[in-house]
Formats: C-alpha cells, sequence, structure tokens
C-alpha cells in the first residue's frame, strides 16, 4: 500500500491549533493522537439556540420521545499534513482516502487498547466523521463507512513499520483495524472550534453534545458517537459558519 501506517495513536500530542492545552505526561507507549481543549473557551451561550431548534425538529420527528444511547457511530482522526515517523510519513488525508482503489482503505496503526476495542465493536456499514487532526485547523472532513469488521493489523508485525509491536505473536494479535469506505464530504468544513462551542452550552442545558468523547477523552484516535451526537455535528453542515 503506498500509504504505510498512517492512522496512528502512538506518542500523542496536542493539535497545533491548540497550543494551551494541558495534557497529561504518561509512560504509556500506547497513548492515543488527539486535541487538548483551549485555554480560552468560546462563550457557552452561543449554541443554545441552534440546540433548541435542533431538539424540537427531532421531537417532531420522533413524536417527543428520547432515543436511547447508544453508541453507533464513530470518530476518527487522521493527519493530514505530512510528519515522519521512524522515518514514515504517516500524513493521511481524506483527499488520500479518495484517491484509493475504490476509496478504500484499512486503517492502521492504533496502538492503544481502549481505541482497538472501540475497533472491534464497529459493525459492517457504519458511519463514522473523518476527522482531520494535529494540524492547522482541526476538524470534521468527511463521512466513512465501515466496510469490514475488525481483523488482525498487519503493521504490528512489520519490522520496517512505525508501528510495529515486538510483543505482538501473529497466533494472537494484539491490534486490530477496520477497512472503511469514502461516502461524501461534509457540505462544509465543520472545525474543532465550533464543535466546542455547541458543547460547551450543552454541558450547560443537556444538549446531545454534553458528554461528546472530542472533548472527555480527546486523545483518543477512535472515539465512538451516539446517534444524538452524529446527527447534531451532522446538522452544523448546514448552518453558516
Amino acid at each position: 500500500m503506498p500509504w504505510p501506517s498512517r492512522k496512528r495513536d502512538k506518542g500523542a500530542v496536542a493539535d497545533k491549533k491548540e497550543p494551551d492545552a494541558k495534557i497529561a505526561k504518561t509512560k504509556e507507549e500506547t497513548q492515543d493522537k488527539g486535541e487538548g481543549e483551549k485555554s480560552t473557551k468560546p462563550s457557552a451561550g452561543s449554541s443554545k439556540s441552534g440546540w433548541k431548534n435542533w431538539k424540537k425538529s427531532k421531537e417532531s420527528d420522533s413524536g417527543g420521545e428520547e432515543s436511547k444511547i447508544t453508541y453507533c457511530h464513530w470518530l476518527l482522526k487522521s493527519e493530514p499534513e505530512s510528519r515522519l515517523e521512524k522515518g514514515v510519513d504517516v500524513k493521511f488525508s481524506i483527499d488520500d482516502l479518495k484517491a484509493q482503489p475504490n476509496q478504500t482503505t484499512f486503517w492502521d496503526g492504533v496502538r492503544n487498547y481502549q481505541a482497538r476495542n472501540y475497533l472491534r465493536a464497529m459493525k459492517l456499514g457504519q458511519q463514522a466523521f473523518f476527522y482531520h487532526s494535529n494540524c492547522k485547523e482541526p476538524g470534521v472532513v468527511g463521512i466513512v463507512k465501515i466496510v469490514k469488521e475488525a481483523y488482525p493489523d498487519h503493521t504490528q508485525f512489520d519490522q520496517k513499520d512505525p508501528h510495529y509491536d515486538s510483543s505482538s505473536r501473529k497466533e494472537n494479535p494484539k491490534w486490530s483495524m477496520v477497512d472503511v469506505q469514502f461516502v461524501r464530504m461534509t457540505k462544509r468544513f465543520i472545525p474543532l472550534s465550533e464543535i466546542k462551542a455547541h458543547h460547551l452550552a450543552h454541558k450547560a442545558d443537556g444538549g446531545p453534545l454534553k458528554n461528546m468523547m472530542l472533548f472527555t477523552r480527546q486523545r483518543l484516535s477512535i472515539q465512538p458517537l451516539t446517534q444524538e451526537e452524529f446527527d447534531f455535528v451532522l446538522s452544523l453542515e448546514e448552518e453558516k459558519p
């Protein structure tokens, strides 16, 4: 494959967009890549009207019944800008995915146990946000779908790969990956800063993004989303930035 080990979560750092993030240091070698929160918080009240309008629309569609909280969608982080890791460029943007045969590729290089478990929980046909991470402007750029459920990540056995794991055995592999396929670009780029503004507002008024893992477990490169979280973030593509 022309893009070896491009989605990885080893040696996590904060996104360039958020230099003031306070991220706890760890000796673990399997930490995820992600975004820290900005030290200057946007106004929590800026998204209340948007949440109320969205909620009213959803209640109208469902007769006012609240949806059962389950994780059925995902957010996958990948780096759109070049960065060498053990001599290998781990860059992989959504345009790189679109350039792959059948616009499909394997999501390799995950080396965090919780993120791996999320990969193993993915089901055929489920959709995920493709999220550009560790770049000047992180955020959601498109939608992909799971086209092959979890199977052993071959990069764990490749000594030339930056994510080689000498402790993993072929008879009992530690790490898994899935195959994803491009579905579409979002109608507009949805930046982390905008999603965060809604998250802060929803923490105050009980909106769908109040517990979004992008902010509660921001270092994870593979994150689950509830139906409500996915629907709300997707609704933002229809709004003017």
